[in-house]
């Protein structure tokens, strides 16, 4: 057995961490087994703990929460094979000796510049002409890179290929999205291949996306940044060369290759040999990353699928209604939920008929307060051709779509007394006709109601038939409201927060204490529903990529919070403040940072540091 956490996402992809010890603490702080330094991790995240061949995960009330295989958790047992994100970073959970995903060198970004005057600098469409062995390797690289779909194989392809020609030691390729900012990187080196880091120069790189040329220089060691950085000195690199990729006068990032002997000298032939490669490999790469993108994008909608019908929340009341689903879901028995608006009750539905044996058939759904008398009749038993007036073609009602499925009758108790004696009938003797049809049409099909009104209260007022209900209330469920059972808000939020942070934002969002606060001390009379409405407004009008309590309706911010609130969580208040801090000194200064550390007292390097480890440059470039 070899228990491990796999990176298979954001910037430590493709290392292992072995989970040898009985408690291995996951977060930023360095007294952590792993520490992960990003600002999208908490000091103390999580822990990972080792009962003999049993694994839990348990979430430290960490701000981003922890997600087990997309669903956040509060604690959970961990299986083989589960992805496990920890603020911006994904991990697989394996305990076997199975193959790790391809994998690249540690791309180290560095802000030193490098350059000096001994650079040589070429345009793009200056890199028409090359030699015979050039273009050789050029068709070899073209024939290649064409027959590869996977973005992180055709990445090492292409730099092992360009390594044949290119007197370089170490190459990378880094993508972004639409900025500045790397979101995708892949390192190379020539003799020890993903086991040694690979440096880059954030200045060099970025430089050559925004001008879009490409840049070489042999004498890097004579740069005075180059004393700045005790990474770089160690790395030795002499030599420099970097190309845009550039598809449609879109930057998609940069190819960059580095050098430390003295022999391996890059001249003009090799920067416009990769110059052309660039120029090809753009659209492979481009391409590549459009399939990923697809493929990820169904696996997440397959996951909201499954989410939709997979309720979240580790309450004692909702461990009651996966008991309650699991016992009548093998059976054929007509179901009543019960519960206040925003509740659930359309997704207790959906899984009692997803762990049935009518799974593979229709799950079909009426809103019966949403119709007339006369359209949910229609809409219900399906009408004929010539039945009234604009009945121009016979039409199937929903009680025939739903034949050998189930049938799910939201808010049942607003159906009128007419339509409740037909209903009775379909549940007595399986059999009905359509709207104006005299045919008798016999169904299959298994009946889930739901109601947010008190239908013992309706039958005692005569506006609901007696014996309706009692073939309605064979097996009942009431479900908890929100306010009931709290600690399954924190839950709640996090998972409405990542999923409107993929439509939103350009990473996953977490939730300030202050914010969390508020958020369990409401009392949510919309319930479930209230509170995915709230997190979407906070997600759509926020100002970076902490949900905070100013991002919150007014009817949540009126809440009364503890008096002891913030208390035991003083570094994240102080971090909030320092933010809030950052992004008024620089929009009062117009988006120059230099005028903004100035307010701020600070030098403007200091500043830089501060906006990078506070993950705001999102925020900043609204």
């Amino acid at each position: 057995m070899n228990p491990r956490l796999t990176s298979i996402a954001g910037p430590l992809k493709g290392t292992s961490y072995p989970l040898a010890v009985e408690e291995t603490t996951i977060g930023r702080e360095s007294g952590n087994q792993l520490c992960i330094g990003d600002s999208s991790v908490s000091r103390r995240h999580c822990v990972v703990k080792r009962e003999a061949d049993l694994f839990r995960i348990k979430d430290l009330e960490s701000l981003n929460g922890t997600f087990i295989n997309d669903v956040p958790v509060k604690e959970r047992e961990l299986a083989d094979g589960d992805r496990v994100r920890i603020g911006h970073h994904l991990f697989l959970f394996l305990t076997g000796e199975t193959e790790a995903p391809v994998v690249s060198s540690q791309v180290l970004l560095e802000e030193s510049n490098l350059l000096t005057g001994a650079t040589v600098q070429v345009r793009i469409k200056d890199a028409l002409y090359l030699m015979a062995r050039d273009l050789s390797a050029l068709m070899k690289i073209s024939m290649k890179i064409n027959s590869i779909r996977g973005l992180e194989q055709l990445e090492r392809e292409l730099l092992e290929l360009i390594l044949e020609v290119v007197p370089a030691e170490q190459g990378a390729i880094l993508l972004v999205d639409g900025g500045e900012e790397f979101s995708s990187v892949f390192g190379w080196d020539r003799e020890a291949g993903p086991s040694r880091p690979v440096r880059v120069s954030r200045t060099i790189s970025q430089k050559v996306m925004r001008e879009r040329m490409a840049i070489l220089s042999n004498d890097v060691q004579a740069s005075e940044a180059f004393d700045i950085t005790e990474s770089l000195i160690a790395s030795q690199s002499r030599s420099v060369m970097c190309v845009p990729l550039v598809l449609l006068e879109k930057v998609l990032g940069v190819i960059y290759f580095c050098a430390s002997s003295v022999t391996a000298r890059f001249d003009e032939d090799h920067l416009k040999l990769l110059t052309a490669i660039a120029n090809i490999a753009a659209v492979a790469l481009e391409n590549a990353r459009h399939v990923e993108w697809l493929e990820d994008e169904n696996r997440r909608l397959q996951a909201d699928i499954e989410l939709e019908h997979n309720m979240i929340g580790e309450s004692r009341k909702m461990q009651s209604v996966y008991q309650f689903i699991s016992k009548v879901a093998p059976t054929d028995a007509t179901v009543l939920i019960n519960g206040e608006s925003g509740t659930g009750k359309e997704m207790v539905a959906r899984a009692i008929h997803l762990n049935s044996r009518r799974a593979e058939k229709a799950f079909v759904a009426i809103n019966c307060a949403a119709l007339t008398e006369t359209l949910l009749e229609s809409e219900m038993f399906g009408h004929e051709k010539g039945a009234f007036t604009g009945a121009l073609a016979l039409k199937k009602g929903k009680l025939e779509v739903a034949d050998a499925g189930t049938l799910f009758l939201d808010e049942v108790g607003e159906m009128a007394q007419s339509l409740q004696t037909k209903l009775l009938r379909v549940l007595q003797e399986r059999e009905f006709e359509r709207v104006g049809g005299t045919r008798t049409i016999k169904v299959d099909m298994r009946l889930i109601a739901a109601t947010n009104r008190d239908l013992e209260d309706a039958v005692r007022q005569g506006v609901f038939r007696q014996d309706l209900y009692y073939r309605l209330n064979v097996v009942s469920i009431k479900m908890p409201p929100l306010r009931e059972r709290p600690e399954d808000i924190p839950l709640l939020a996090s998972y409405f927060a990542a999923k409107f942070s993929r439509k939103c934002k350009p990473h996953a969002m977490g939730i300030s204490t202050a914010a969390r606060s508020l958020l369990m001390h409401y009392d949510w009379p919309g319930n479930v529903r209230e509170l995915e409405n709230a997190i979407e407004r906070a997600a759509v009008l926020g100002s970076c990529d902490v949900i905070l309590p100013e991002d919150l309706p007014e009817a949540v911010l009126e809440t009364e919070a503890p008096e002891n609130v913030g208390v035991t969580k003083y570094h994240e208040a102080i971090t909030e403040a320092k933010k809030q801090l950052i992004l008024k000194a620089v929009e009062q200064a117009k988006g120059n940072y230099t005028e903004a550390a100035k307010l701020l007292g600070v030098h403007p390097n200091y500043l830089h540091r501060l906006i990078s480890d506070m993950n705001l440059r999102s925020a900043l470039k609204k």
